[in-house]
């Protein structure tokens, strides 16, 4: 009997042999029920090698319908199984033929047989009825089976070690004549079940062993990726300009046999392989983001089948070394506009860049670029970080949009802030305008109130209030009568401008009419 590899099987084997010692010296009914947990575990373990063996048998069949080359062994397979099933089936013949002489199943005693010690039984079954005798030749006959299988004589010898299917010598010191006698004579029932399901363990692990040599006969002639992906791996992702960028490639379920053919392109130009690794390097010659794309397949040299994977795109940053001044009075930032922010850092990826605030909203807009907000005036701090523990915070004031100046309007077009004005274009002006002269921020301030006074040649003035950009008809009104010598004045202006909480006052103008 060979030495099984499986811990199981070899676990169960070992308790065969030390019953069947026992046995042999007479001992108590114990070990007969030893005996039946023996054979429970034996046709346990039985159905589980079964199952191990149809997957077995289903791989190498899926591996047969991909290629014909493969036929010869999705056969042997189906062969094997075929020679283990019939002896299977043999042998539950004479399992259930001995139960039922034995008086069947006990019902109080599941899984045992009423005459579970009985010997005669045995004897006569197995002995004087020949059915040991047919047993003996159909072990004989399932092993010659199972080499047939084999035409390769120094496979056929290595695989013949592997078969633990075969009939025992008789003991020298045995009585036995036969070899029935030897193993069934004189023997209880429950020690000849748990014998059958021994020979049927053997059967099914000589199947495992021809599954095994037909599965790994195709793995040895194949060398097939199902599945693979293209890796690299750059030395650098991040580059000032100048730098060299160098990266190694290479396809992660590489084979270094020489039946298989390796080959990886790189943004379509190929790429030599060493050790299954192909070396690529470039001098990006501009800044910011870099792609390159990456492809590779591999070529099966017998069956001559191309597989590829699917091309991986890899991304690296390139920058550039910098210096930065600044005009300290400069780092401003005004209430009530969006105030444009721009972040970099040299030497520090742009995608690990985070912008944070004190006193000021950060609302972003891009990688590197930022709208700030804020509501009072006093200081507020932006704080760049970024990978490796980079921290750079930079201190802004804040402070209020600038006064406007005034402006009288007329149809739209700046006209004067003061001065000589025609009786005309006085008269015309639609209202006024607070003008944030040299403001480079989109922002716009509102008239909130004002006073015009008409002094008028040899009358008492007339004073007029007026709110908001556009002048009221009253106002309107009193301005189409003036003449020339009249003088217009406009002051306590207020407007109002954005962030702004109170109106604040931009002047007087003053008009003399021509």
């Amino acid at each position: 009997m060979s030495i099984p590899k499986e811990p199981r099987q070899l676990m169960i084997n070992l308790m065969y042999l030390v019953l069947t010692a026992m046995l042999a010296l007479n001992v108590s009914a114990e070990i007969i029920n030893a005996f039946y947990a023996l054979n429970g575990g034996l046709r346990k373990s039985n159905a589980i090698v079964g199952t191990t063996n149809d997957e077995l048998k289903g791989a190498i069949a899926k591996q047969a319908a991909e290629s014909p080359k493969y036929a010869e062994y999705g056969k042997g397979a189906n062969d094997a199984a075929a020679i283990s099933k019939d002896f299977e089936t043999y042998v539950q013949g004479i399992y259930d033929n001995l139960i039922k002489e034995a008086g069947g199943m006990d019902k109080e005693h599941p899984g045992r047989p009423v005459r579970y010690k009985d010997k005669e039984v045995t004897t006569n079954l197995m002995v004087t009825n020949k059915k040991g005798d047919e047993l003996l030749k159909k072990i004989t006959e399932t092993r010659q089976a199972f080499l047939s299988l084999i035409t390769d004589p120094a496979e056929r010898k290595t695989i013949e070690a592997l078969i633990p299917l075969q009939a025992d010598s008789i003991a020298s010191d045995s009585k036995a004549k036969t070899w029935p006698e030897y193993k069934f004579g004189h023997m209880p029932v429950g020690a000849v079940l748990a014998i059958l399901s021994k020979n049927v363990a053997d059967a099914k692990t000589s199947e495992t062993a021809l599954m095994n040599h037909f599965f790994n006969k195709m793995s040895i002639q194949d060398i097939k990726f199902d599945k693979f992906r293209v890796a690299i791996a750059p030395k650098k992702s991040y580059l000032i300009r100048g730098d060299k960028f160098e990266a190694d490639m290479f396809v992660a379920a590489f084979s270094s046999s020489p039946q298989g053919n390796v080959s990886i392109a790189v943004n379509g130009g190929g790429q030599s392989l060493k050790d299954g690794v192909a070396h690529y390097e470039t001098t990006p010659s501009s800044l910011g983001k870099q792609t390159i794309t990456v492809t590779g397949s591999v070529k099966n040299a017998l069956t001559g089948e191309t597989t590829s994977a699917t091309p991986s795109t890899f991304e690296y940053e390139v920058g550039e070394r910098s210096g930065s001044i600044s005009a300290e009075q400069m780092n401003v930032l005004y209430i009530g506009v969006d105030n444009p922010i721009e972040v970099s850092a040299a030497g520090v990826s742009s995608n690990s860049l985070s912008t944070t605030g004190t006193n000021v909203t950060l609302t972003k807009k891009d990688n590197n670029h930022y709208n700030a907000r804020v509501s009072k005036v006093g200081e507020a701090i932006i704080t760049l970080t970024g990978e490796n523990g980079f921290s750079f915070p930079k201190k802004f004031r804040v402070k209020r949009i600038p006064d406007p100046q005034a402006k009288l309007l007329v149809g739209g077009d700046d006209i004067n802030r003061g001065g000589i004005i025609s009786a005309a274009t006085m008269a015309a002006a639609p209202g006024l305008q607070a003008d944030l002269v040299n403001f480079d921020f989109n922002a716009r301030c509102g008239i909130s109130s004002y006073t015009v006074v008409i002094n008028k040649r040899n009358e008492d003035p007339i004073a007029k209030q007026g709110s908001g950009n556009a002048f009221s008809g009253d106002i309107k009104s009193a301005l189409s009568g003036i003449r020339g010598g009249d003088k217009v004045f406009i002051f306590d202006i207020k407007s109002l401008c954005p962030g702004d909480e109170i109106t604040r006052k931009i002047g007087t103008m003053s008009f003399v009419i021509k």
